[in-house]
């Protein structure tokens, strides 16, 4: 069923925890485009120096992550790689989950079109192997931009839900398998000082 409001309004390190391995939906001219998501990582604004709204700084690109759990930021990295987050814990609590890698699920050739301009068939090994190991990637897969940044991850646009049959789809078998999670440092954050260390990212593991 499509995750409610509740699952987000928790500790943002647990909800990126249960995260993995649930269905990131994203419905484009009508046909759900869908990633299974196997990487997160957690930013908690009020202790992390990695945080956009650190110590609850409030500005126009920050403005999101006040808004209430289950709503999605969305913002622009280098000037050219969008990164989506799921807004967490209570309203005018600035803290988000990223979502930095999944597997394709639902229409492939429609991610692989959004993301390499052909459909998987035509890709290279070297493409399927990065294909959506990157928030930018994954984004670009799922033609999300800053025009969704704000949405509701609770409509049918765009949603998560924790099995492909809720959606009309056929579950794999290999995702009915249990599998570990591995903690670690997050990427990219080198400025961050203590924060550098928080083990706050998440992956999918044997």
């Amino acid at each position: 069923m499509k995750l409610s409001q509740d699952f987000y309004n928790r500790d943002t390190c647990q909800v990126a925890r249960e995260l993995l391995g649930k269905y990131l939906v994203r419905v484009q001219d009508g046909l759900p485009l869908v990633v299974r998501i196997n990487e997160t990582e957690a930013y908690i604004g009020r202790v992390d120096k990695a945080c956009h709204a650190y110590h609850y700084r409030r500005t126009a690109r920050t403005e999101t992550l006040f808004a209430p759990p289950g709503t999605a930021y969305i913002y622009l990295i280098y000037g050219m790689y969008h990164c989506l987050n799921f807004v967490t814990e209570p309203e005018n609590e600035p803290c988000a989950v990223l979502i930095r890698g999944g597997q394709a699920r639902g229409n492939p050739d429609f991610l692989a079109q959004n993301r390499y301009g052909k459909p998987l068939g035509q890709l290279s090994a070297y493409q399927r192997k990065h294909f959506l190991n990157g928030p930018g990637k994954l984004c670009k897969a799922l033609a999300l931009t800053r025009a969704e940044n704000g949405c509701s991850l609770l409509g049918d646009t765009l949603f998560v839900c924790d099995r492909l049959e809720d959606i009309g789809l056929t579950t794999p078998a290999e995702d009915l398998l249990p599998f570990s999670i591995q903690e670690g440092p997050r990427v990219g954050i080198d400025y961050a000082e203590e924060a550098v260390d928080f083990p706050w990212r998440y992956l999918m593991g044997p």
